[in-house]
C-alpha cells in the first residue's frame, strides 16, 4: 500500500502543480505570449505600411523627376530659342548698322567728290584765265602759244 500511497501523494501534489500553475503561472505567459504576438503582428503591419508607403514616395519622386526633367527640358528649348532669337536680332541690327554706315560713308565720299570737283572746277578756270591773259597779253605766236600751253598744262 506505501507504494499506493505514494502514487497517489505524487498525483496529489503533481495535481496541486498544475492547478497552480494553470491559476497563477499560465494567465501571465499566455499574457505575455499573447502581448509579443500582437507587437510582432503591429510591427510587421507597420513594416507593411512603411513598405507600402516608401513604394508611394518612390512613385512620387519618380513622378517628380520625371516633371523636372520635362520642365528643365522645356526650360532648355525655351532658352536655346531665346538664344537664336538674340543672335539673329544682333545680325540683323549688325547688317542694319553696316548699311548705314556704308550708306553714310558713301554720303561723304560722294560729298567729297563733289568738293573736290567744284574746287577743280574753280582752279582749271582760274589757270585758263591766267592762260588766256597771258595769250592775250603777248603776242599771237603759234611757238609760244604752244609753249604757253604746255606750262599751262603741266599746272593742270
Amino acid at each position: 500500500m506505501t507504494l499506493n500511497a505514494t502514487f497517489i501523494g505524487q498525483f496529489i501534489a503533481f495535481a496541486i502543480l498544475i492547478w497552480f500553475s494553470y491559476r497563477f503561472v499560465w494567465p501571465p505567459l499566455v499574457l505575455a505570449i499573447e502581448e509579443r504576438q500582437k507587437k510582432i503582428a503591429d510591427g510587421l503591419a507597420a513594416a507593411d505600411r512603411a513598405r507600402k508607403e516608401l513604394a508611394d514616395a518612390d512613385a512620387r519622386v519618380a513622378d517628380e523627376i520625371r516633371k523636372a526633367r520635362v520642365e528643365a527640358s522645356a526650360i532648355a528649348d525655351r532658352a536655346q530659342k531665346q538664344a537664336v532669337e538674340i543672335i539673329e536680332k544682333a545680325k540683323q541690327d549688325a547688317i542694319a548698322e553696316a548699311a548705314r554706315q556704308r550708306a553714310a560713308a558713301e554720303a561723304e565720299i560722294e560729298n567729297l567728290s563733289f568738293k573736290a570737283r567744284e574746287i577743280l572746277r574753280q582752279q582749271v578756270a582760274e589757270l585758263a584765265v591766267k592762260g588766256a591773259e597771258k595769250i592775250l597779253a603777248r603776242e599771237i605766236d603759234a611757238a609760244r602759244h604752244r609753249d604757253l600751253l604746255d606750262a599751262l598744262a603741266k599746272e593742270i
